[in-house]
Formats: C-alpha cells, sequence, structure tokens
C-alpha cells in the first residue's frame, strides 16, 4: 500500500499574536515544518507546537527562514552563504534541543518564504545550505515543492546524497510550467477542487494548471497551508480523499528516504 503524507507549517505564532490553527490541524496531519524563530515564532511557542506533535504522533522538521519577524520571512534579503549556512544550522540547532528534550527527532527541513526562494536559484547558498542540513539532521531529509527541477537546493542535495521529498500543494493554483501561483494574502480554499487534485496526482501523477493542462510531479507530500481560512477543513478532506483512493496517512519513513537516495 502506497503511503502519503500530509505536512503543514506549525508554531507560527509569536507571544500574544496567533497565527494558523496549530490545535484543530496537528491531529489531521503526519508531518509539521516547525518555525525556528527568525520568521515567526518564539521558545515557549517552540515547545508548546512540539509537544502537541508529539501527542499526535506527527514528525517535526525545521522551517528555518530569513531574519524578518516583521514581514515573516517574506522579503528577500541579501546574504552571503556563511550567513545562509550559519541562519539554517542554528535554527535548526535550537529546534533539535526542543524535540529531543521531548522525546522526539528532527525529522527534516524545509526553508520558508525568501529564504526557499533564494535557494532555488543561488547555487552558492545552497551549497551552503545543504552542507547545513546535513550535519544538523540524524537522517537528512529535505522537503522541497514538486517539481524539482534544475533547482539549486535539491542539486546541492543531490551531490551530498541527501533525499528530497517532493510537494503538491492542493491549496494552490499551478501555471503550465509547474510552478505554484502564490497568494499573497491566504484565500479561501474551494474543497471540492483541493479533492479532485489529490485524486488526479494519486491516479495519473500530476495536477491540473489553470490552463487545464495536466502537470506531471514526483512527490510524496502533500503539504496545506495552516494559515488559511479554513486549512482543518481543508485538511480533513484531504486525508479522507487519500484513504478513499486506497493509500496510507503516514509520515515519510525510511524505506521511502532510502528510494530516494538510489
Amino acid at each position: 500500500m502506497r503511503t502519503l503524507d500530509i505536512n503543514s507549517d506549525l508554531g507560527e505564532s509569536f507571544g500574544n499574536w496567533r497565527m494558523g490553527s496549530d490545535e484543530e490541524l496537528v491531529p489531521l496531519i503526519t508531518t509539521a515544518n516547525m518555525a525556528c524563530g527568525f520568521h515567526a515564532s518564539d521558545p515557549v511557542t517552540m515547545v508548546s507546537a512540539a509537544r502537541l506533535a508529539a501527542k499526535h504522533g506527527v514528525a517535526i522538521g525545521a522551517h528555518p527562514g530569513l531574519p524578518d519577524l516583521l514581514g515573516f520571512g517574506r522579503r528577500v534579503m541579501s546574504i552571503t552563504a556563511a550567513d545562509a549556512y550559519a541562519y539554517v544550522l542554528y535554527q535548526s540547532a535550537a529546534l533539535k534541543g526542543i524535540l529531543e528534550a521531548n522525546g522526539m527527532v528532527l525529522h527534516h527541513v524545509k526553508p520558508h518564504g525568501a529564504m526557499y526562494s533564494v535557494l532555488k536559484a543561488n547555487e552558492e547558498l545552497a551549497a551552503a545550505v545543504a552542507e547545513a542540513i546535513e550535519q544538523i539532521c540524524p537522517d537528512p531529509l529535505i522537503y522541497w515543492p514538486a517539481p524539482l527541477g534544475a533547482s539549486a537546493l535539491p542539486a546541492a542535495a543531490a551531490k551530498r546524497g541527501i533525499p528530497v521529498i517532493g510537494e503538491v500543494y492542493p491549496d494552490l493554483d499551478y501555471a503550465p510550467d509547474g510552478a505554484l501561483v502564490i497568494q499573497r494574502s491566504k484565500h479561501h480554499t474551494d474543497v471540492a477542487k483541493a479533492c479532485d487534485q489529490v485524486r488526479l496526482f494519486i491516479e495519473e501523477g500530476c495536477v491540473l494548471a489553470l490552463d487545464g493542462s495536466k502537470v506531471p510531479l514526483a512527490a510524496d507530500s502533500f503539504c496545506i497551508h495552516g494559515d488559511g481560512p479554513n486549512s482543518p477543513e481543508v485538511a480533513k478532506a484531504v486525508r479522507r480523499t487519500i484513504e478513499e483512493s486506497g493509500c496510507r496517512v503516514g509520515p515519510v519513513d525510511a524505506a521511502a528516504r532510502e528510494g530516494a537516495r538510489s
């Protein structure tokens, strides 16, 4: 039976400011990407979110971003390779310590926002980040939007033998070339449309683009944006659709990692 993962961002609140629907969403997903304090979150939020995930058996990975709390990590900064290495190592190490204190391990790393955009194109920064991920993760693993294509970080990861798990985004639209159509403000997701994308991917290995064309994708995880206005409803429907399609819902396991390495 094929296993498909559902991941979502977690712990993006900061102090008294609340972001996302963690309490509702966590029981519905299998993997979470934890904000680590640069673009969102704080130590208390990270500890609480880690314990919530542990309670529901959800694997946690680091979601490092640029040091930009005011802009939620979505503003591109000019950084060096040394910066990129240190930023990812620092944030992931902080989360790793919190996870270990709660009997968990660091599952993966998934770059956030503008850091993702930079690592998509800049080979020098991507090489530095791949090195940091290899050094901090007990079993290095990267999550990245499919298609992986010629993106810099997946290429740098491949050189080090780090598996990259492709993601499908049922709550976003796709351009004909496979690029995601990013929402600058989160919209209410059409649940039926999201489920149609999930079924199409499971049955044919592709998603439907805005122009009606089919875009082939290689992926093992569905990503649901936790800050969407109806994200718990979307996650529940996506999970049900996966199960009704004859697949198992679960985090990416060791067997999938080894398959990605081969």
